[in-house]
């Protein structure tokens, strides 16, 4: 099918190694009904029912007239109809939007202190990286429409991660959006808000004025949605400013978590990034000591070698020795070093175990002092103890009856 106007809509990836996705040609016409041409590897099994698609999401938004050609690469009924409608919403302008049914394994919250170790990046124009990551258990999934997308694909990646936000199982795994920064991200969460999503990533973060900017935009779209589950944040500091201004910035509403993000910070002071990361302990420091002052989490940069596991399990010792609570990963290899680093080894679990033991028997004495041999232990050091049993009982590394068996130990 030949195209020679110049109002022609080109929306989607093709090409040598795209998977799981397709490209949508689309010209609108005065006249000729509907002339629509599919070029399928997957034309066998799932011609007629694409096809079957594509119509009634034309008829949905009552388009009489148009020549389409869409090149198909195996693309799931979700992926063809957010690069349809982005397509559709190129040429003519409309307030419909075609959704398709939310998964009923996607209907679920996540708590402020759900443990975050790992999130995992996807580029959010990416379908083929999207449909199966929830397998590889990560403890967050991003969705990421910022920098991971081309400026020019911005638009149409809005429509697909909205659709992915419905249409895939996430296996559990808190459902994330970096959204573009503000202001400019404030128009992202018109594709996001509405949509089964826990948390939305503010990048570049400077200020508590862009957090303000984002809660408000959230609960103007969640009155006009009907939605009302909590929706947290995680701001990404960048920037020296944003070092400098971390404390304001975590104690904003809804914030659960700060991360850092080393690739543009560094950039910003005009230096390298290192594997030692002498050049941004300072700023580590500072996010790390702003969360905990702000009493939520602090989250690490990604580690960029996808290919040095011993690296990357470095990386995390110093990370949660600088008191880092997880870090971002890009690709799913880096998932298990990271959970396995970051989670408490059985010398800290054994600490823990003899401190809260020896609070709990203070309490039933009556006691208003806590005593471990010689050594005072402060309200501080028993809450951070029992947060120790609690993630291993979690992570499976303690027996819920752990106390039972361990005064029969110590009998």
């Amino acid at each position: 099918m030949d195209f020679i106007s110049t109002n022609v809509a080109g929306i989607g990836n093709k090409g040598k190694g795209i998977r799981s996705d397709c490209f949508v040609t689309m010209e609108m016409s005065d006249s000729g009904g509907i002339q629509l041409e599919l070029v399928s590897k997957v034309e066998s099994m799932f011609g007629d029912s694409n096809r079957e698609l594509i119509r009634t999401i034309l008829e949905f938004f009552e388009i009489r007239n148009a020549r389409l050609l869409v090149e198909d690469s195996g693309a799931l009924p979700f992926v063809i109809a957010a690069r349809l409608e982005a397509a559709i919403k190129t040429l003519i302008s409309t307030q419909k939007s075609y959704l398709l049914p939310v998964l009923p394994e996607n209907v679920y919250e996540t708590t402020r202190d759900k443990n975050r170790f790992s999130r995992l990046y996807l580029p959010g124009n990416t379908p083929s990286l999207s449909i199966n990551a929830g397998i590889h258990n990560p403890d967050g999934i991003i969705l990421d429409l910022e920098d991971a997308v081309a400026p020019q694909k911005k638009f149409e990646a809005a429509f697909l991660v909205r659709n992915t936000l419905r249409a895939i199982d996430f296996y559990g795994a808190e459902r994330m959006v970096r959204i573009n920064q503000v202001p400019r991200g404030l128009d992202d969460l018109e594709f996001i808000i509405g949509q089964p999503v826990n948390l939305i990533l503010i990048p570049k973060c400077e200020s508590q004025d862009q957090i303000r900017l984002v809660n408000e935009k959230i609960k103007q779209l969640q009155e006009k949605s009907g939605s009302n589950h909590p929706i947290w944040l995680m701001p990404i500091v960048e920037s020296a400013l944003g070092v400098l201004k971390s404390l304001e910035i975590a104690q904003g509403e809804n914030v659960v978590a700060v991360a850092i993000g080393l690739e543009d910070y560094t950039a910003d002071l005009g230096t390298k990034r290192t594997a030692e990361g002498n050049e941004s302990f300072f700023a580590r420091s500072m996010v790390v000591n702003a969360c905990k002052a702000a009493g939520i989490q602090a989250i690490d940069s990604v580690f960029s070698d996808v290919a040095d596991m011993d690296g990357l399990k470095q990386n995390v010792i110093r990370s949660k020795a600088l008191g880092f609570d997880g870090m971002g990963c890009i690709h799913p290899r880096q998932i298990r070093v990271i959970h396995e680093n970051y989670a408490p080894d059985p010398d800290e679990i054994e600490k823990a175990k003899k401190i809260v033991n020896a609070f709990i028997v203070a309490t039933e004495k009556g006691l208003g002092v806590v005593s471990l041999g010689t050594k005072m232990i402060d309200p501080p050091v028993v809450k951070r103890a029992q947060k120790v049993i609690d993630l291993a009982i979690t992570l499976h590394k303690l027996s819920p009856d752990w106390r039972e068996e361990f005064l029969a130990a110590n009998a």
